[in-house]
């Protein structure tokens, strides 16, 4: 039997959503109902942004949706009542994160750590939580939101980039473990887009809608590993990561 292709073969019909406020999944989500899921489980620490998106959802397609707050940056348990509950669904998206404040993080180690578990400590809980044995033995689909930033460290925003770089390689192991299974895990390597978390720091010009990543990701919903979206900062990455240490000193 060929296992593998269980998950290409199995629609998305129920979605699981961790970061759901942010404006890349609430345009995911919005793909997914069109493109026929109609159940969604939405976890954010903004409980009316998360109301709006979740009456948007039920108001347009109908679909069943329930909701859960949470904080990142508060500690969650590994075992008893507090372990985070997952469920069972036909995919598990990631989008959550904060750039932070980069400057303060420089000189004060509360930041920085606010920093690493918005991006990554704090998801820890989360993915460990639905990357059990007995669900990544069966078909279903992980999609994690890393960044073009994992791929070196700069100036500017060293302590988000170290987060997502983190981020990365755990997905990245996560994915070759599940390399003869048919639970598919995705990394997304995103860049620059047209978002209020961008808004002052990115050139336009690079800075795409989030919308159009979400059509993207739903044109080839079965693959699996990292990818870079768009397409194309896979080489910009490729000529960044190439200067010298005097012009990549100034990015």
């Amino acid at each position: 039997m060929n296992t593998m292709g269980q998950a290409a073969r199995t629609p998305i019909r129920s979605s699981f959503v961790l970061g759901s406020t942010s404006e890349i999944a609430k345009a995911i989500c919005h793909e997914l109902a069109r493109c026929g899921c109609r159940q969604f489980h939405l976890i954010a620490r903004n409980q009316a942004g998360n109301e709006q998106l979740a009456e948007q959802l039920r108001n347009h397609y109908g679909a069943v949706v329930t909701q859960e707050q949470t904080d990142l940056l508060t500690d969650v348990a590994l075992d008893g009542p507090g372990k985070p509950q997952v469920g069972n669904y036909d995919l598990y998206l990631i989008t959550a994160g904060s750039l932070g404040d980069l400057e303060l993080a420089r000189n004060d180690a509360t930041e920085a750590l606010r920093i690493t578990a918005a991006n990554y400590s704090g998801l820890l809980p989360w993915l460990t939580a639905i990357a059990t044995p007995e669900r990544l033995s069966g078909p279903g689909r992980l999609w994690v939101f890393s960044s073009v930033a994992a791929d070196l460290g700069r100036p500017s925003n060293y302590h988000y980039g170290a987060a997502k770089a983190a981020l990365t390689a755990f997905c990245e192991g996560l994915q070759l473990r599940c390399q003869r299974k048919p639970f598919a895990v995705r990394t997304i390597k995103a860049g620059f887009m047209a978002t209020s978390m961008t808004i002052g720091k990115a050139p336009k010009v690079l800075c795409v809608s989030p919308q159009s990543v979400a059509r993207d990701l739903l044109r080839r919903p079965n693959r699996r590993g990292i990818e870079y979206l768009p397409w194309w900062w896979a080489q910009i990455m490729w000529f960044i990561r190439l200067l010298p240490a005097p012009f990549a000193s100034r990015l």
